[in-house]
């Protein structure tokens, strides 16, 4: 019986570094951390998004972006800005040196557009998504055989067939939930990879009417709206972002002589693993002509509610300077180097710095456009 006993408090002397060499030989590869140092669950990189506003809401208490070492997923309805979204986040990840694989279900990318939106088109690598499986697989081939970051861009997951899908017939019974399926299985075996590779997955999806709302005037977006797929990608992806028009006019952004030029879109934090769920923002991306988001422009939506307004005229103070000024020269005081650092400190204590504090009116930094009757 004593011998047992000392037997049994031996077998029990194994320090935590001990047990983790044990798991990572016993696995073949480092699958046990330190959290104290460095690890796969921790974000450490964001790609930017190109929307100051957008980066500053995604992560509480700092400037964040697109999670490196994430799957996200971009969803918005028609016309909402997803695509030139995904060709400004591909942009972005080539200046950190992150290479770009952008998967196309739609036969619609435009080179000259994401030239327009920043891209390096020689190092962008196109590849059509014939299939979900093989989009699934190849994700897979890729991480086994790179061992740069990587930035994966599914555009969209919506229109990506699956093998039955293709060689089956146009009658949706006999293929449904496949796909569902497939993307649950698939997802969650890529969830690991991605992390430990430090790469990222962006999935782009298409935002559908929910049809089982009973009374959708009055409905939130969360409940007004639902995405293809099945639930279960809910739980892959870290970072949901939806892209619907602004409720209060038209979500189109018109030229002087009425031509459609840009999208003008309500971003909101669907899902957020970095604690700013349901946090919202506001921003145009111009598309005809010019390309890129007004970036200037939103970033002047996003302080208003904290700087002092008379009438036709704003104040604000710069390096304990006040600064009178029109909303009809913010362009041109956004071009001095000062002033513009200035706005941003601006931006960074009231939108980022005071949510992570709760500090200030919540509905600042969640329902911005009001309540949902009165938007209606």
């Amino acid at each position: 019986m004593q011998m047992s006993k000392n037997k049994k408090e031996s077998a029990g002397k194994v320090s935590i570094n001990q047990l983790r060499d044990l798991l990572n030989k016993k696995s073949g590869r480092e699958v046990a951390y330190d959290l104290q140092d460095d690890n796969p669950t921790e974000v450490t990189d964001w790609i930017p998004t190109g929307s100051r506003w957008l980066d500053s809401i995604i992560c509480r208490g700092k400037l964040a972006g697109i999670p490196v070492g994430k799957i996200s997923e971009l969803a918005g309805l028609e016309g909402s800005g997803k695509s030139y979204m995904a060709a400004q986040i591909a942009a972005n990840a080539q200046k950190m040196g992150i290479d770009v694989i952008y998967f196309d279900s739609e036969s619609a990318i435009d080179p000259e557009f994401m030239k327009k939106a920043g891209c390096d088109m020689s190092r962008i690598l196109y590849v059509q998504a014939e299939n979900v499986e093989y989009v699934l697989e190849s994700i897979e081939d890729l991480l086994k055989n790179n061992q740069n970051r990587m930035l994966f861009v599914w555009d969209s997951m919506a229109l990506t067939p699956s093998k039955t899908d293709l060689e089956g017939d146009f009658d949706p019974q006999s293929s449904m939930a496949v796909k569902p399926r497939i993307l649950a299985k698939g997802l969650s075996k890529l969830i690991l990879p991605i992390a430990n590779s430090q790469s990222t997955l962006l999935v782009l999806n298409q935002l559908k009417t929910n049809l089982q709302v009973q009374n959708i005037k009055y409905a939130t977006d969360s409940e007004r709206y639902t995405t293809p797929g099945g639930k279960a990608l809910s739980y892959a992806y870290s970072l949901r972002i939806w892209l619907t028009g602004r409720k209060a006019k038209d979500s189109y952004v018109l030229d002087e002589r009425g031509y459609k030029v840009g999208s003008e879109v309500k971003a909101r934090l669907e899902k957020s693993r970095f604690g700013t769920a349901g946090r919202e923002c506001l921003f145009k991306i111009m598309w005809g002509g010019a390309i890129g988001v007004l970036d200037n422009e939103s970033i002047f939506e996003a302080i208003k509610p904290f700087i002092k307004q008379t009438g036709a005229w704003y104040e604000i103070e710069i390096d304990g300077q006040s600064k009178k000024f029109q909303q009809s020269s913010w362009e041109d005081l956004m071009k001095d180097e000062t002033f513009k650092k200035g706005v941003l400190d601006i931006m960074d204590k009231e939108v980022v710095v005071k949510f992570d504090t709760r500090e200030g009116d919540a509905k600042n930094f969640y329902n911005i456009e009001g309540s949902e009757e009165e938007a209606n």
